[in-house]
């Protein structure tokens, strides 16, 4: 036997059995074949080796007989080799495989979000009561580098370029048709719609089913190129030439040919059990000149009736680079921070490339302000944006709006298993097994959508009223109203902001 072989459960399964009644629930509802029914003993019993802790057989279990543990099992402390790493040198030994991971870097590296803090107004700057007072969401994302016009009356000339307009500052952030499921896709789409905001198709292709989301559709161009044609171009509100994500900065993306099944092969343009490989680089793209051609091509499609945005994942010279795509005619920019989440990345790039998206959002708008372009583009970030106070404090360091991904698999049901690259999630969101994917009830899931962003933009109504602010664009840059605690100068500097109690 090998060293693995050797290895304890990462996750213990607790049974109670005395509640335990047999029912089974947990041996049919469990993708990873975890329980059984033992007729010898006539009782459930666990193979505790397959379980990924998704929680499915505890959420279903009638009796609440089931609770899922950490293992206690440790190897011998030592703090340079830790468990987890030793595990992992055995994985390897074993398979000579790239280990492979989901949902974003689980280190234990700074948050900055959690060490920055937003200023009340008080006496001289009194709040806003966000339920007796106007209070505005509504969001335009695109250029805003024009002169402002009048009509002979008088009146304002709209001459905005194409604009995206959202009810709140908001979008659901690209997941692909085949990474997760037609329901999951359809839950997104919906929701869009009825909020009035967008959903991102990812680079896999538009369902033929979801043209009617068009106008609340951002459709992606990938390396890759899947289902990218005329008609698609045309389908959704703007388009997004992803160049970068911040789960997997430098490397392309890898759909394994077991989920380029019916719709998905049909929806990317590939046959069925190929592997969607989408290269590093966008072989037609080299520098920021190839990309402005891509842009204008893109714009000359659509008749230069829709905003482009470029993707990057935030690295340490994100400035740099997005001073160049200000100026490569796009209209958009779109930053992915190091803890976004996918679907599958190579481990040691998820948890070792990229940097921090409050980090790189603030360099990039001070960067963008110093050289007089920042009206040459609106800031879209995403890379773990948790709550309604993360969004206010983007914006407050310089975005225009926040994508929102792993929340919005929260919201679906996601249990942050971090097991979606084996296509067995129990929850129906990133699988293609048709009796997972109909777990995921998308009358429900786009009910829970609508919940989200409805609570969250209320209480961005509510922090932005106690900050005497009554409107996103008031709040946008407004780098005042923030605070660091826990913070050193070099970060502050980086951040903009002063330290708390200054």
């Amino acid at each position: 036997m090998i060293p693995q072989d050797f290895l304890y459960p990462e996750f213990e399964v607790v049974r109670n059995p005395v509640k335990c009644i047999n029912c089974r629930i947990c041996e049919r509802e469990c993708a990873n074949e975890v329980h059984r029914y033992d007729a010898h003993t006539k009782s459930m019993v666990s193979d505790d080796a397959q379980c990924v802790n998704c929680h499915r057989c505890v959420a279903l279990c009638p009796t609440h007989a089931l609770k899922i543990v950490q293992s206690d099992h440790t190897f011998r402390e030592n703090a340079n080799w830790s468990g987890q790493t030793i595990k992992e040198v055995y994985k390897q030994a074993g398979s000579g495989g790239v280990l492979l991971s989901s949902m974003g870097n689980p280190k234990d590296l700074p948050v900055y979000w959690d060490k920055i803090l937003l200023n009340a107004s008080q006496v001289t700057n009194p709040s806003i009561d966000p339920l007796r007072e106007p209070m505005e969401t509504k969001t335009f994302l695109g250029k805003k580098n024009i002169v402002i016009e009048r009509d002979a009356q008088g009146r304002l000339v709209n001459n905005l370029p194409p604009q995206l307009e959202l009810s709140t500052p908001l979008v659901f952030s690209a997941m692909s048709y085949g990474s997760i499921s037609y329901n999951a896709h359809a839950s997104l789409a919906r929701a869009a719609k009825t909020l009035g905001i967008f959903y991102n198709t990812g680079e896999g292709g538009l369902h033929e089913d979801f043209y009617p989301y068009g106008t609340n559709t951002i459709v992606q161009v990938a390396s890759g190129r899947f289902g990218v044609h005329k008609d698609y171009l045309e389908a959704g509100a703007a388009i997004e030439i992803k160049m970068g994500q911040g789960a997997k900065p430098g490397i392309g993306g890898h759909l394994p040919g077991a989920k380029i099944v019916g719709d998905i092969s049909k929806t990317r343009m590939i046959p069925m059990g190929t592997d969607a490989i989408s290269p590093a680089p966008h072989h037609d793209i080299y520098s920021i000149e190839d990309l402005r051609q891509l842009v204008f091509s893109l714009k000359e499609a659509t008749d230069y009736r829709k905003p482009i945005i470029v993707k990057i994942a935030a690295v340490h010279n994100a400035a740099a680079i997005a001073s160049g795509i200000a100026r490569s005619g796009a209209d958009i920019i779109a930053i992915d921070g190091f803890r976004g989440g996918t679907g599958a990345a190579p481990t040691r790039i998820r948890d070792n490339v990229g940097i921090p998206i409050e980090l790189a959002l603030a360099s990039v708008d001070q960067r963008l302000r110093e050289e007089g372009i920042r009206n040459n583009v609106s800031l879209l970030v995403a890379g773990s944006i948790r709550s309604s106070a993360d969004v206010v404090k983007a914006i407050a360091l310089g975005a225009d709006a926040c994508y929102l991904g792993t929340a919005t698999a929260l919201a679906l049901g996601c249990h942050l298993c971090r097991s979606c690259q084996t296509g067995r999630c129990n929850w129906g969101i990133a699988t293609q097994r048709p009796d997972l994917v109909k777990r995921l009830n998308p009358d429900v899931g786009y009910q829970r959508l609508v919940n989200l962003i409805t609570a969250w933009t209320h209480e961005i109504k509510e922090i932005m009223g106690g900050m005497g602010i009554n409107s996103i664009e008031a709040l946008r840059g407004n780098r005042l109203m923030l605070r660091g605690i826990d913070l050193n100068e070099k970060e502050l500097s980086i951040l903009g902001i002063k330290y708390a109690g200054e």
